[in-house]
């Protein structure tokens, strides 16, 4: 049985479907029906995601109605829902993790087969969402009361954030390179400095981005351009960086990485490359120097749960990176921002406007 729904939900709502990075419609669709054991959100604000314009990335499954960093407020609920109630401030994770296959029991949630194919229903970029039930069961975490709305839509990318972090195990007094200072090299740049990084730098070919890294805890920041390796030993009493994270999907970015990294140090390759790209490794360069090269992929509900309270306590301001709130309608121009990554750093849309 489905409970009784909050008042003026209509048949009928308003998406926007992505067709290409120049190409998002605003269209109107039948407002989900939920099941047993799921509920019905009502998006309140939902970002827009470096990866939601990686064309070649997207554009395969289009048209489709994308956004998955979002949250809302809970306006139907399934029969057997129990922990959760309408009118119930709300973050939704779209991908959620099995936590019984030999992955998530062995800490690698991100690579669990069912992460991979859970989502919700349609996506973000729309005024309501379906959660299906697994989503309902592991996937919906209250916001607290000092979280906005629009504060809440980093929950994602900061976990992602935590996550990389967490596993290149930065300490007090490490030096941290983070290259590209788009939303995550920011949210990186932020989380550093606030776990007590010795040094944070920043480094980037948009001079905006690094005068917002400066504000947001970069000790120093590096135009891209520059020699970055020569550069950074000059910041950094003639060292190369303990722990360099690549925010820039740019095959230069990587190699320059490669180059910029300390004896005993950590790469993080936080962003992906289009496919079919190699990267060429020193390999016994980096053997007899002990270098370590990982990735970092997505978030596992332990992330989610700690940047909930990071964002919570203020550690990251996250509020302050948002530059354009726009409404539905306008989903075309904040998809155009982001790609051309001019003077926005997030863009945060409102379904309900």
């Amino acid at each position: 049985m489905v409970r009784l729904d909050a008042p003026s939900l209509t048949n009928t709502m308003r998406v926007a479907v992505y067709y290409n990075n120049k190409d998002v419609r605003l269209e109107e669709r039948p407002t989900p029906q939920v099941g047993h054991g799921e509920m019905l959100v009502k998006v309140l604000a939902s970002g827009i995601c470096g990866s939601d314009v990686m064309e070649w990335y997207r554009i395969k499954k289009a048209p489709l109605v994308l956004g998955h960093e979002i949250t809302g407020e809970i306006v139907k609920v399934g029969g057997g829902v129990e922990r959760y109630k309408i009118g119930d401030r709300v973050f939704v994770s779209h991908h959620v993790p099995c936590n019984t296959c030999r992955y998530c029991l062995n800490g690698y949630h991100t690579v669990c087969e069912t992460l991979h194919t859970t989502n919700f229903d349609p996506g973000g970029f729309a005024e309501y969402i379906r959660v299906p039930q697994l989503n309902v069961d592991r996937g919906v975490f209250i916001l607290p009361e000092e979280v906005s709305f629009e504060e809440g839509t980093f929950i994602e990318p900061l976990a992602c954030v935590v996550r990389g972090q967490r596993l290149a195990r930065i300490q007090p007094g490490h030096c941290v390179l983070v290259i590209g200072s788009g939303i995550s090299g920011l949210l990186h740049v932020a989380l550093a400095s606030a776990l007590g990084a010795g040094r944070v730098i920043a480094s980037d070919i948009n001079e905006y981005r690094l005068k917002v890294a400066e504000q947001f805890g970069a000790d120093a920041v590096i135009n891209a351009k520059e020699d970055v390796p020569v550069r950074l030993k000059q910041i950094n009493e003639n060292r190369l960086a303990d722990v360099v994270i690549v925010c820039a999907g740019a095959l230069p970015a990587f190699t320059q990485a490669l180059k910029s990294v300390d004896r005993g140090g950590t790469v993080v390759f936080f962003a992906p490359t289009e496919p079919g790209v190699n990267l060429p490794v020193p390999v016994n360069d980096f053997w007899r120097n002990g270098v370590t090269l990982m990735p970092s992929y997505g978030a596992g509900p332990l992330d989610i749960t700690v940047a909930i309270e990071i964002i919570r306590a203020r550690k990251v301001p996250v509020g302050e990176i948002i530059t354009h709130r726009l409404g539905l309608a306008e989903t075309g121009l904040g998809f155009q921002l982001v790609a051309k990554a001019n003077e926005s750093i997030k863009v945060i849309i409102e379904p309900q406007r």
